[in-house]
């Protein structure tokens, strides 16, 4: 008898019930059968009986030629589904039917009509609206050939990802072939860590897959430019490229997705030795749609950010990170071209060439620049994020992150010049700003700032934050997470100078503020404040709550832990009438113990999350109540 195969375990399938599952997000149809699933694994071979046991059916020693010339003509999927149950053999035989090779029947068989007669639709032809993804142990080669067959009487397969490996049966090009010849309609595949896939597999895809627009290789080792190539030649739909930690794709594909994929939009290429100024250069200076760019940690030089700067004319959205070959001459080629006049974000991460005659070039080239990162750029400094400023008449967006040659004189000299248009200034671990006092009334305020992020900058002390705030009245967003420097009375002055009144302001790690600052936030913003963190304030006790309950109208979340609140803090939060809050954390609170559970209860009638992890003083059976009538809340404990 032919080999059967169940779905107990991996690459297992069933026959009985009306669709079977082989793994997960896989669909090969089978009828009602009353025939015992039987766990058993696949067999290789053939099976060797004695004499006394029954024979094989005769249909076992047709040649695979004549089985495929039966298996495409049967009349629905359906049926060809069913097929594919009875053995790996003719799983794998059915999937390699392509789809112009199935034979049209002109009659309806015996079994599409009794399928139609109980309201069964037909082979649903569809444009590959189905998104099949494999994971780990669960990529092998027989659940994308029960994908191949599956998906096409369920509208076609449009989207695939496999991601890891089966150590054992992983996923190979046979797998990938069987998806070529089944699943015409795919338009994304994903593949990552599947070093056992090559050039053969990929290169069915480009055969039978035309429609692909949009291709994701990461990590994998086999794949070379022969399946760049292959994919240019047989995709001209290709829209989207990435390309990640692929060691043998180099030059010779890149130029080959540029003369052939004219409709390619966004391109990454990350850790790929083999890629030099060629293979960027060709794109980019072809690819006339190429609108998003990502190049890190590769080999090119100061020519390709010039073609990039030259050609990019359509760029919107750039990010140039770990160019360690790429000089200042390069970044200011670039700009000087002002050929990325519709350019609006602009990353750039760990690259010496950004220097401050680089960023001014920049500035000036890129006319419709909004958004601006600076990550690890020690070579930028004041003079140069001042010049910055002048020039980038549409920035809206600046963050700065371990820019450690910029000081605090920088920083409010290029606040002062963007005036009007900047809206957003994030600074991260800048190590270079000390708190050294400056005149505010020299200096023209910026009136369209109005989300402020200082994160874990160590010398942003009290003197700084009270400048910025004289300098910024608008403002409705602060995060001062990390600065343990500030006090009350550097905050106030930012909180009585914000006419707009602040939304949300997250003051994580500010250890030295009390409950002066916290009830004064509460008084001057409580009518527009939605989100409050002081997580870490230990100086921060029931009398901030007991503002919070009274000013705050329109608080929705709420992050008090580790603060020195107690359950007399939550019962007061619990009697504010106007008070809704959402979510609640009140983690690491040694004072809030099983007294709390009523105040709790009470809160909870609007809340969606609680965290109470790290509250000792409340016992597991409380914390059980909790769960038990907070049922609508997402309590961590």
């Amino acid at each position: 008898m032919p080999t059967l195969v169940n779905c107990s375990g991996d690459d297992e399938l069933y026959l009985g019930g009306s669709l079977c599952t082989a793994g997960s997000n896989i669909d090969v149809y089978c009828p009602p059968s009353k025939r015992a699933r039987i766990n058993a694994p696949f067999i290789y071979e053939d099976l060797h009986f004695e004499q006394n046991q029954i024979q094989k059916p005769t249909i076992e020693f047709l040649p695979n030629e004549c089985l495929f010339e039966i298996f495409r003509r049967l009349p629905s999927s359906k049926e060809r589904s069913l097929c594919a149950c009875v053995s790996k053999h003719w799983l794998y035989l059915m999937s390699s039917i392509c789809k112009d090779e199935i034979c049209k029947s002109k009659k309806p068989s015996s079994f599409d009509i009794e399928m139609s007669s109980i309201g069964e639709d037909q082979d649903i032809e569809g444009d590959g609206y189905l998104t099949r993804s494999l994971e780990g142990k669960k990529a092998t080669d027989v659940r994308l050939a029960a994908i191949a067959v599956g998906a096409s009487g369920h509208g076609g397969l449009g989207k695939l990802s496999i991601r890891g490996n089966n150590s054992v049966r992983g996923v190979s090009n046979i797998g990938l072939s069987a998806v070529a010849h089944g699943c015409p309609s795919l338009r994304s595949l994903s593949l990552w860590n599947v070093s056992s896939v090559g050039d053969e597999g990929l290169t069915e895809i480009a055969k039978g897959c035309h429609m692909l627009e949009k291709l994701d290789l990461c990590q994998s080792s086999s794949i070379s430019n022969k399946s760049l190539i292959a994919i240019a030649e047989g995709c001209p739909n290709l829209a989207t490229l990435n390309i990640e930690s692929c060691t043998k794709i180099g030059n010779e594909g890149l130029q080959a997705i540029s003369k052939s994929c004219p409709k390619l939009q966004c391109i990454t290429i990350k850790d790929c030795p083999l890629v030099g100024d060629h293979g960027v250069s060709s794109l980019l200076s072809s690819a006339s749609n190429l609108s998003k760019v990502k190049l890190q940690s590769l080999n090119i030089t100061d020519f390709s950010l010039a073609v990039i700067g030259h050609y990019g004319k359509e760029v919107t959205n750039m990010v140039l990170s770990g160019l360690p070959n790429v000089s200042e001459r390069g970044f200011w080629a670039m700009g000087v071209a002002q050929g990325l006049q519709k350019l609006v974000s602009l990353t750039v991460t760990s690259c010496r060439g950004v220097t401050d005659t680089s960023i001014g070039a920049i500035g000036r080239g890129c006319w419709s620049l909004k958004q601006m990162c600076l990550r690890k750029c020690c070579f930028v400094s004041d003079g140069g994020l001042v010049e910055f400023a002048n020039a980038a008449e549409s920035l809206e967006s600046l963050q700065l992150d371990e820019c450690n040659r910029i000081t605090q004189t920088g920083i409010i000299g290029a606040v002062s010049n963007f005036k009007t248009k900047l809206k957003s200034l994030t600074l991260v671990k800048c190590m270079g700003i000390k708190d050294i006092g400056c005149e505010a009334s020299m200096l023209s305020p910026c009136k369209s700032l109005c989300s402020l992020s200082i994160r874990n900058c160590p010398g942003f002390g009290s003197g700084s934050l009270a400048m910025v705030g004289k300098l910024c009245p608008q403002l409705q967003h602060v995060d001062l997470t990390g600065l343990y420097g500030i006090t009350d009375v550097g905050f106030l002055p930012l909180l009585e100078n914000c006419k707009a009144g602040l939304i949300s302001v997250n003051l994580a790690g500010c250890g030295n503020l009390t409950d002066n600052i916290i009830s004064a936030l509460a008084q001057l913003h409580g009518r527009t404040l939605e989100v409050l963190n002081i997580d870490g304030c230990r100086k921060v006790t029931d009398a901030s709550l007991a503002a919070i309950a009274h000013y705050c109208l329109l608080l929705n979340d709420l992050d008090v832990s580790k603060c020195a609140i107690t359950d007399a803090g939550l019962a007061i939060l619990a009697g504010a009438r106007q008070l809704s809050l959402q979510v609640l954390s009140v983690s690491g609170c040694s004072d809030v113990s099983n007294h709390s559970v009523p105040f709790l209860t009470k809160l909870g009638k609007t809340l969606v999350g609680l965290n109470l992890q790290n509250c000792n003083s409340i016992s597991s059976s409380s914390i059980e109540l909790l769960i038990e009538n907070l049922w609508r809340c997402d309590i961590l404990a």
